[in-house]
């Protein structure tokens, strides 16, 4: 069991809908017209409990609605909605043939705003829906000329902006394959992913923006080039400096203007509903990331579900999620185009040249729907900034956060200090779904420190080690039933044995994702950090994201890491890492206050024994903290072996771990 810091009595709600409001939302229409289709007795379009427990209790029912009122388009009929309810191995729409490409384009939107594409210096271009139609089509017909067809690979080594949106599309629309990575990736961790997939067209950028600084990355370009041998042709992308590759190219080589800029016909390729989309890579921290392949039809219906109806996005929507190419959400953002709504597009750092950007665009772009991280509102809390009040947030009516815990100091900073007319969307999910497990709905109040309520059709659950459902107790987070877009295998992983040991292993037939939760008696879900990195003192185990919201919301401190290390002769280590704000000094004073803001507000038994202050700690490219592999470094593992530095957004910082864990184990055998 997980020791837990959980309040005796519930919060009260910090946010509610307006129920005027709720009704004229997508998820009360649909509400209605599953009570219409299958007779379900619903008395009240708002009641989002009876939703859920019918939407996990009839998943076949669910997601055949899900179909039918979003007017899915297939070639052929379907035959069966679920041939197998079995996990892994869920059999979705069989006889279905689709293309996400083609409900991404097909609306009748022709002059409106399909992308709104920011850079860093303030150069900004908007895509039209004609426009982004044509160049894809284009863009299409090069890949064919190209020799691409279904089932080839095409990736992009590119930065956020409109390119990778149409390489993507263009990709799906032949029915390839399509794979990217972020351009703060090294070649060598780029050729580690891609290099799996055998790609035949690499798109290119010349580099990206990032803190004020210019990144040319054409260096990098041509050692991925040399490095995959199977990319028969490049397109390369002048994305930050025109005439960056405005010399001689070498053979096969070809520039995006002349790829994308021609009459041509838009195609659809009918694939099969499990037909692969793309194919997503694990962080890679600790081994050769794993391809997570996801299909057109599973994908294409679980965004659906969640930005038609959980996140509410509409035509005359704005949705604006800060994020890399590498992190899951951006293939979120680019679903936007599902709803006929508007992605806004940033390349360049949330915190450049200040706290206020991203609320900065929202007001420009009068952003409907902004998605950030739990980081981002933790920096601007501590700047002190005031955004509702500096900024026209209006239109303003929903801020996503996701990638780890948000604290509940966080939803009342964004209630008191950003508006409180807006809802906070604290979310979980995840790339191996690429979709929501608990998130929230125009018709659930929001609670500090708790996602306001489990997904549709995700029948989540926390259980305990013997696989008994819990309520009001922490456990293990397991889905019990399938999804859409689960992956449909892991890329050369041709038994599935690597498939099934990263998440069924504990339960056989049965979901285990890795993190500690609590689902309330009222539906809401409180997340408590990963289960594999849990801290066990004295056989009492927390999960380690209390800690953080103990310590992080101190001013004094910029990031954290705590890890329990268990070390020879039954001792265990419980080290706390610490990142000081400049001009911070860890102090007598300044440890006994973070030691007090954890026992008050995490647990008492987890004080640590230990608090050391580092110049910085590594996280993914995505921004996770990564603590099973600093703890079986200072355990005493090699560096590389547990490690792929180039994975890490900081390699250098992984070598204070080397040093901290030589010293600790010289310490304790002298001793």
């Amino acid at each position: 069991m997980v020791d837990s810091h959980t309040p005796s009595a519930r919060p009260e709600a910090i946010w509610s809908p307006d129920p005027d409001i709720a009704r004229t939302s997508t998820l009360a229409a649909f509400s209605d017209y599953a009570n219409t289709r299958y007779s379900l007795g619903f008395d009240d379009a708002l009641d989002y409990q009876k939703l859920w427990t019918w939407s996990t209790d009839n998943i076949a029912d669910y997601w055949e609605a899900v179909w039918s009122f979003f007017g899915v388009h297939s070639r052929t009929p379907y035959e069966n909605v679920l041939t197998n309810e079995t996990m892994p191995g869920a059999q979705w729409f069989s006889g279905a043939t689709v293309n996400y490409a083609r409900h991404a384009l097909t609306n009748g939107h022709t002059d409106t705003a399909a992308l709104v594409c920011i850079k860093e210096d303030g150069r900004e271009e908007t895509v039209t829906w004609t426009q982004l139609r044509s160049r894809v089509a284009a863009l299409a017909t090069t890949l064919r000329g190209c020799g691409v067809e279904q089932g080839d690979r095409v990736v992009g080594y590119l930065p956020p902006g409109q390119h990778a949106v149409i390489g993507f599309l263009a990709a799906a629309s032949i029915g390839a394959i399509w794979s990217q990575c972020a351009q703060d990736f090294g070649a060598t961790a780029v050729v580690d992913r891609f290099g799996q997939l055998e790609p035949t067209v690499l798109i290119a950028a010349d580099g990206y923006s990032y803190n004020g600084r210019h990144y040319d990355r054409r260096t990098e370009v041509a050692a991925i080039r040399q490095g995959l041998p199977t990319v028969g042709h490049m397109i390369v992308v002048e994305h930050h400096t025109p005439g960056s590759y405005a010399q001689t190219l070498a053979s096969n080589t070809l520039h995006w203007d002349d790829s994308t800029s021609f009459d041509a016909e838009l195609e659809f390729a009918a694939v099969p509903f499990d037909h692969p989309l793309w194919v997503l890579f694990s962080s890679g921290t600790t081994g050769l990331p794993k391809g997570i392949v996801h299909s057109h039809g599973g994908i294409l219906l679980s965004l659906l579900s969640l930005l038609g109806l959980h996140m509410d996005l509409r035509a005359d929507d704005r949705l604006f999620w800060y994020t890399s190419t590498n992190w899951m959400m951006w293939n979120v953002v680019v679903s936007t185009l599902l709803t006929g709504a508007t992605a806004v597009i940033y390349d360049g750092s949330p915190t450049y040249p200040d706290t206020r950007t991203l609320w900065r665009i929202a007001e420009e772009q009068q952003i409907t729907f902004l998605g950030t991280s739990p980081g981002h509102l933790q920096a601007c809390e501590k700047a002190g900034i005031n955004p509702g009040s500096e900024f026209d947030l209006s239109a303003l009516r929903t801020i996503g956060s996701t990638g780890s815990t948000l604290p509940p100091s966080c939803y009342t900073w964004v209630h008191e200090k950003v508006g409180a007319h807006i809802q906070l969307s604290s979310t979980t999910g995840g790339t191996d779904a690429v979709t929501a497990f608990a998130c929230s709905a125009p018709t659930t109040p929001v609670w500090p420190g708790e996602l306001s309520a489990r997904a549709l059709g995700v029948c989540l659950q926390s259980w305990d080690g013997n696989g008994n459902e819990l309520r009001g107790e922490v456990g293990e987070l397991v889905i019990t039933k399938p999804i859409p877009s689960m992956p449909v295998y892991f890329w050369n992983d041709t038994n599935g044995d690597r498939y099934k040991d990263a998440y069924f292993s504990t339960f056989p037939g049965v979901w285990r994702h890795g993190d500690w939760v609590t689902v309330t008696a009222h539906g809401s879900v409180i997340m408590h950090g990963r289960s594999d990195s849990t801290l066990n003192r004295h056989g009492v185990r927390l999960g380690s994201s209390e800690i953080y919201q103990a310590v992080e919301r101190l001013p004094e401190i910029e990031d954290s890491l705590i890890v329990g290390v268990d070390e020879d002769e039954g001792r265990y280590w419980m080290p706390l890492f610490v990142v000081l704000t400049p001009g911070t000094e860890l102090d007598d004073a300044l440890i006994a206050k973070i030691n007090s803001s954890i026992r008050t507000q995490a647990s008492p038994r987890h004080v640590p024994d230990e608090i050391i202050a580092v110049r910085a700690l590594p996280h993914t490219r995505t921004g996770k903290k990564i603590e099973v592999p600093l703890k079986r470094i200072l355990q005493g593992a090699e560096r590389d072996a547990v490690l792929s530095l180039d994975a890490i957004d900081d390699p250098d910082s992984v070598n204070q771990f080397v040093a901290f864990g030589q010293a600790r184990r010289t310490a304790l055998t002298a001793g």
